[in-house]
């Protein structure tokens, strides 16, 4: 019996309404037939009850209910004994938890609804675990006897006397005026210094690094999505506490201050501290982590967290879709970064060109000069550049928003654009909204083979607009989009709200469609995985933010990316495995010296001395100078001088 079968049946509280149906799943369930009470419902019920203990796991009440309300799964591994939450009966499921270890940063990896947000209440001390009993949860002297043996048994203890104070970011930081409620002064300026725990020369550092300074004295009401989230981080690192918790910290962020913000977390890391971090952006995650937990299971059923692993292996296993020490596989196919992935199946048509000229735009104080540039079908350009340069502006200005100054024309050319603010106005269920606006594309089999299945709209297709999360919004604006018929795709920040996976496969998605319908896009995107795997070109902007800045014309991706890092003072690999881009982690010191690689090998000067590590002990070379960095860097997507290490491409 090591290996039955656990049953879990789930049942969508917000999809169930028995005083609409005629209760399909009790009539047709073979065990209510028995005379066995395996379903409960009647048309006075708010929602069905099904007995797990009962349930025979035949999948016909899913395939019965009119509004998919009920998700049945069958669990292969014996997951009973290793229950760690479930709120309620027929609901979510948390299974294991994540370990936090003193004076390191634990990144958490998973996808949406599986249970990340739940450990963090846990590990904070918000929520206590009650391993699945939900009708009579367990004392803490049984839970500390449950995890007997581990290094949670002493973390729980340390919670339990009070001995650990924990400060979470909160995901959602656009709630965060409505939460600072009653207080006549609303200035960052004056919370942060009302709730500073540190001195004031650390005050002024966070303040410094998080570019907090340009908003200190203005209303935390007036703050954009960005300054919000690093006024967010800010208030979390001027507070003395024993864990950090960060839940998504780089949404709305540039990749200069996900990085600026990377720092700052990693900055609080203490002996006997712990500081945990949820992100969907990867390279910032593996930037930020020293160890990493991937969580794997079906979204909104069960969630289970796996065992520590290092953060390369910990990101490889969860792009890969399979747990090596488990040997199970969650996911069907696995997520790849092959340079040139998608052109390869297509022979690309750019028989078609287009140009914008030289052009200029004065908003305010803020003045954006742009470059002319031309581009052709089949082809995406992503923008790259702070928040404030203008690529929005440019946006409009290429869709017909926005005039330049003077005389200049930019050619008509019919538009579709994805704003990067999504405010749902629509009265109605997605599936309406589908009809009204792009019914001719959404019912071409093309367009629901290539844009609508990958993104998997049906989950929420008769759901009501108004009702639906960031990460849906997100998915059927890209759709909406996409629908339009246009020669050119203005896409604003695709992955927000998106988790890991999603980000991923949206990228996809718009590639292949760009690519099939012979179309040109032109994509914002501050993820640098996703702009990377998206772009054939990119633009690049520079200069002030919010005053001066310059949009240079398209260049090819690795001078482009090489212009935009060597602005940011950073540098990137790509991973030989997946090929998605690593960025270099100074602040551990990987770089601390000159070096290079001459004919294969690496060569590294210390001091006067200068020793060189062959191919097979390049790792030794680097535990003998105290460097703890992976020996399989691929290349380095900036030239810069020689204290840049630049790494051998796979098969070189």
């Amino acid at each position: 019996m090591g290996d039955k079968l656990t049953r879990i049946a789930i049942v969508n509280s917000d999809k169930c309404k028995p005083k609409k149906c005629r209760q399909e799943c009790k009539k047709s369930c073979p065990v209510v037939r028995t005379g066995k009470l395996c379903i409960e419902v009647d048309p006075n019920s708010k929602i069905a009850f099904i007995s797990e203990r009962l349930c025979i796991g035949c999948g016909i009440c899913p395939k019965k209910c009119p509004f998919d309300a009920i998700n049945i799964i069958n669990l292969p591994t014996n997951l009973e004994t290793q229950v760690s939450h479930r709120y309620s009966a027929n609901s979510f499921k948390l299974h294991r938890l994540p370990m936090p270890r003193a004076g390191q940063v634990l990144g958490l990896v998973g996808t949406n609804g599986i249970g990340k947000s739940t450990a963090l209440k846990v590990l904070a001390g918000k929520l206590k675990p009650n391993l699945g009993r939900y009708e009579n949860p367990p004392d803490w002297e049984e839970i500390l006897k449950y995890y007997r043996g581990s290094d949670l048994q002493n973390y729980f203890t340390k919670i339990l006397e009070d001995d650990l104070k924990a400060v979470t970011k909160p995901q959602y930081v656009d709630q965060i005026p409505k939460a600072i409620k009653g207080v006549e002064n609303r200035s960052v300026g004056f919370q942060m210094e009302q709730r500073s725990q540190v001195d004031e020369a650390r005050l002024n550092e966070i303040a410094d690094v998080l570019e907090l300074k340009q908003v200190w004295n203005r209303d935390i009401d007036l703050l954009s999505g960005g300054e919000l989230q690093r006024f967010a981080i800010g208030m979390v690192c001027i507070q003395k506490a024993d864990v950090y918790m960060f839940d998504e910290p780089s949404s709305f962020l540039d990749v200069k201050q996900r990085l600026a913000a990377g720092r700052m977390i990693r900055s609080l890391l203490r002996p006997d501290c712990y500081v945990i971090v949820v992100e969907h952006d990867l390279s910032i995650l593996d930037y930020l982590s020293d160890y990493v937990c991937v969580l794997y299971g079906k979204p909104a059923v069960y969630g289970v967290v796996t065992a520590p692993f290092s953060v390369r292996e910990g990101i490889n296993i969860f792009l890969d879709g399979h747990v090596p020490t488990e040997n199970l596989r969650f996911r069907d196919e696995s997520l790849q970064f092959r340079v040139g992935e998608v052109g390869e199946e297509f022979l690309i048509d750019k028989s078609r060109g287009f140009g914008y000229p030289k052009m200029s735009k004065t908003l305010g104080t803020f003045q954006l000069d742009i470059e002319p540039g031309a581009f052709t079908d089949s082809e995406i350009l992503v923008m790259m550049g702070e928040n404030g340069t203008g690529k929005t502006t440019f946006c409009k200005m290429l869709a017909g928003a926005e005039k330049p100054d003077g005389d200049q024309k930019v050619p008509e050319m019919h538009i579709s654009m994805k704003p990067q603010k999504i405010t749902p106005k629509f009265q109605g269920t997605v599936r309406q909204l589908f009809f009204k606006k792009i019914k001719a594309a959404f019912i071409s089999p093309q367009f629901q083979t290539d844009v609508y299945r990958p993104l998997k709209i049906d989950d929420f297709i008769d759901q009501e607009v108004q009702n639906l999360s960031g990460g849906e919004l997100q998915r059927v604006a890209i759709v909406l989009a996409l629908g339009m018929p246009a020669d050119i795709y203005v896409i604003d920040e695709p992955s927000a709200y998106l988790d890991s996976e999603q980000r991923i496969i949206a990228a996809r998605v718009i590639k292949r469609f760009i690519m099939h319908a012979k179309k040109t896009a032109f994509v914002v995107e501050h993820d640098f995985i996703m702009a990377t795997y998206l772009a054939d070109r990119v633009i690049v902007f520079d200069g002030q933010p919010s005053k001066k800045a310059h949009a240079n014309p398209p260049e090819a991706l690795v001078t482009g990316c090489n212009r935009f890092l060597k602005s940011l003072d950073v540098t990137f690999r790509r991973d030989p495995n997946t090929y998605r881009p690593r960025i270099n982690k100074q602040f551990k010191g990987f770089i601390k010296h000159a070096s290079a690689v001459i004919a294969g090998g690496y060569w590294s000067r210390k001091g006067n001395k200068r020793r060189r590590a062959v191919k097979s002990g390049a790792d030794e070379l680097l535990e003998e100078e105290g460097d703890e960095e992976d020996d399989d860097e691929e290349e380095i997507l900036t030239e810069k001088e020689s204290r840049i290490v630049r790494l051998r491409e796979p098969g070189a």
